[in-house]
């Protein structure tokens, strides 16, 4: 069986992304290297030790081939990543009440209810919750 092990997002600034995922929305740091030359390998994942195996790097997404991919999501609207919460109303007031800008609110999707956010390092996320 093929499972994900890692999955990464284009940042602009990977310190300060590393700070809005683990200050902001609550990840935990799994692994944070200084490689060189103002390089830093992180990678970040659900608090608790859920979902152990999964882990997200964020990516220096300083590249020309980065910065047309980051730039056309975002300009078309589309999350470069989506996040499941139990609660998504009551996330989404959390969020807003430390300052993340939402580009829509909760609002239903089909079978689930989504919203989607700034995440202030040049990504739009989607987070969204079941609703079955």
């Amino acid at each position: 069986m093929i499972k994900v092990a890692m999955t990464g997002v284009y940042v602009d600034d990977v310190a300060a992304a590393h700070a809005f995922y683990t200050d902001v929305l609550g990840f935990e740091t799994r692994l944070h290297m200084d490689l060189g030359d103002d390089t830093l390998l992180v990678t970040v994942g659900a608090p608790g030790g859920a979902q152990p195996e999964l882990q997200l790097v964020l990516e220096p997404g300083r590249g020309p081939i980065a910065q047309s991919y980051r730039g056309a999501l975002y300009d078309a609207g589309i999350p470069c990543i989506v996040f499941s919460v139990d609660d998504l109303r009551a996330e989404y007031h959390r969020l807003r009440g430390l300052g993340v800008r939402f580009t829509h609110p909760p609002q239903r999707q089909g079978p689930v209810l989504a919203a989607v956010f700034d995440d202030t390092c040049g990504n739009l996320v989607q987070l969204i919750q079941s609703e079955g």
